[in-house]
């Protein structure tokens, strides 16, 4: 497998308040995915870096919430433009630490500018309104305030778009942020806080900090100054930070894990379906909370289904992001080839069949061959939990009411997948389907004008569309009596 490393790996460094440290009493060794070898370290803060940043982003917020809206927004743009001049070597670098291929981080980077430019231009549109009063003496009117300090965590699986995506809402609503971005792939949240101050941000609008999460949750939140937290991350882990969340009265946006349903009636194109869900179900290695990842397809398209798919997913290239025509890199690390082996062997003792994949790739790196699992009951591990990797499992269904029950059957609710070629049962699974998304007969998910967000364990709360700023913006009644001149 080859581990060209065609690029520099940039310095990691931790910014508070517009000073950025390089060099801390503890670091952290950051790992290529494609070789196992180290190629960087990141500085982890102290509980009085945190306090530095709290006190930074609090004082940046009280001049910044006062900055209009279109000041605010040309600063994104101006970001955007930058992100869109120097895509090409961050993606380099995220390529060293994520390991997805050169094309994905590179079009992730692209991507994720377009969310700082239609923030830069809503945030024009936050709009209070005037209520008519009972009284024509009385004035009623509601006014929308930014909330003030904010944190957000973010993944690994896209470091630079998940990001932006919380940075770029906090900062065009007018509040403040401190990221705390993924120690596993770090070079992208660094890029994100250079380009900011390239593009004008007043220091502490935005300030980065390393080290676990588990405690610099807990130090953050208990601080009066933040209130507000914004996670990506597991369904877990969301449900301790929202519980934290709840006891300092912090308001939360959540966006947890997902387990999404593919359904794949027989009177879809079967083979154009089969081609785009296997593209879909190795993209980023998998490691995609939307994801399509249980596969139901109707008992007589499913022969015809499972084997175009598994022949596309089978003709993957894996290999080094850097190397040409390579479609799929390693996973991120070496628990998640672990987590790979541990679906394989239990779809194997439950009586599933390995159509493809199924074994790690080579010996170096944490490459994994892309998988299908067909047949087997509604017991296996991959149906129960999300598999976050290029395991994909295929079932076949008799009716509506049948599919839609099985895919209903979990706590989990971000994302789900229809391809039919019936107004009428789109219509309908496009209501029975207990998700925050609905996405049919195409792939139309997390751009910047439409909002992304789960229900049930997968969370709560929107980015992207006007929903985006729902979790930033205080609602502010002011009510007012004028006596009538004489």
């Amino acid at each position: 497998m080859s581990t060209t490393r065609p690029h520099s790996y940039g310095q990691l460094g931790m910014l508070i308040d517009g000073r950025w440290t390089y060099e801390t009493e503890r670091r952290d060794a950051v790992i290529d995915p494609a070789s196992g070898a180290v190629i960087g370290y990141l500085p982890c803060a102290s509980d009085a870096d945190l306090s530095a940043a709290v006190a930074s982003a609090q004082r940046a917020f009280e001049s910044w919430s006062e900055r209009s809206a279109l000041d605010r927004g040309q600063i994104l743009r101006r970001f955007a433009d930058l992100a869109r001049k120097h895509a090409d070597e961050i993606g380099r670098s995220m390529v060293m630490d994520q390991g997805k291929p050169l094309a994905e981080a590179i079009g992730e980077i692209r991507f994720a500018a377009d969310h700082a430019d239609w923030h830069a231009e809503e945030a024009r549109r936050i709009y209070g309104r005037l209520i008519p009063s009972r009284d024509l003496r009385v004035q009623q009117a509601v006014t929308r305030e930014p909330v003030g300090v904010c944190i957000a965590f973010t993944p690994w699986n896209f470091p630079f778009s998940q990001a932006l995506r919380k940075v770029v809402a906090a900062l065009a609503s007018g509040c403040t942020i401190i990221l705390k971005g993924p120690a596993e792939s770090p070079s992208s949240t660094v890029a994100i806080g250079r380009l900011m101050q390239e593009a004008g941000l007043p220091d502490g609008c935005l300030n980065i900090v390393w080290g676990s999460s588990s405690h610099i949750s807990e130090t953050l939140l208990s601080a009066p100054e933040v209130k507000k937290i914004s996670f990506t991350g597991s369904v877990e882990v969301g449900k301790l930070l929202a519980s934290l969340a709840g006891r300092h009265m912090k308001r939360s946006t959540m966006e947890l894990g997902g387990h999404a349903p593919a359904i794949v009636f027989d009177d879809a194109d079967i083979e154009a379906s089969a081609t785009a869900l296997a593209a879909q179900k190795v993209r980023n290695a998998g490691q995609v909370c939307v994801s399509p990842t249980r596969f139901y397809v109707q008992a007589k398209a499913y022969d015809r289904f499972v084997s175009r798919f598994s022949e596309k997913v089978a003709a993957t290239k894996v290999g080094s992001g850097f190397d040409e025509g390579v479609l799929m890199g390693p996973l991120c690390h070496a628990r998640r080839v672990t987590a790979m082996e541990g679906f394989v062997q239990d779809a194997r003792e439950r009586g599933a069949e390995i159509v493809t994949g199924g074994s790690r790739i080579g010996n170096a790196g944490f490459f994994y061959a892309p998988t299908v699992v067909a047949g087997g009951s509604d017991a296996l591990r991959l149906m129960n939990e999300e598999p976050f990797g290029p395991i994909a499992v295929v079932t076949p269904f008799s009716g509506f009411d049948d599919v839609m029950r099985r895919a209903n059957s979990l706590p989990f609710g971000l994302a789900s997948y229809v391809f039919t070629a019936s107004s009428s049962r789109a219509q309908h699974a496009a209501k029975a389907l207990a998700a925050g998304m609905v996405s049919i007969n195409h792939f139309g998910l997390a751009l910047p004008e439409t909002p992304f967000g789960g229900i049930n364990d997968s969370g709560y709360g929107s980015e992207g569309g006007t929903e985006t700023f729902d979790g930033y913006l205080n609602t502010k009644f002011v009510t007012r009596f004028d006596a009538r001149p004489e």
